[in-house]
């Protein structure tokens, strides 16, 4: 029997579960002004990656620089969902929050209304 696909598919899925409150907290503590912190490791993941022979551990490697790059946007996400109120603001930096729409959308590269929005 092969375990490598499993070993995989298991890192990927703890690797995704380690990010997601990572973001959080980094949103809450600091903000988006380290969105080049999750760059850097983020392309040293995936640049390590390509010069490890070992498949399972470059595969697991270059996941983690995958995620790394995608909690960049998730980190500028984040900060429109404590906008909206689905997260705490932090009191020490409510000057870096600005009101929103609620049906504006959470991509970070979008400032117009969810096609979800509804409608009053």
């Amino acid at each position: 029997m092969y375990f490598t696909g499993i070993i995989i598919a298991i890192s990927t899925f703890l690797i995704i579960g380690f990010f997601h409150p990572i973001v959080i907290k980094a949103e809450y503590y600091t903000g988006t002004r380290l969105w080049w912190l999750f760059l850097l490791v983020g392309l040293a993941s995936v640049a390590a990656a390509l010069f490890i022979e070992n498949a399972m551990v470059s595969a697991v490697i270059g996941v983690f620089g995958a995620s790394s790059l995608w909690a960049i946007g998730e980190l500028f996400a984040q900060k429109k969902r404590v906008e909206k109120g689905w997260f705490p603001k932090n009191p020490k930096r409510l000057g870096e929050y600005r009101e929103i729409d609620k049906n504006e959308t959470l991509c970070p590269v979008h400032h117009r209304r969810s096609i979800y929005a509804v409608e009053e």
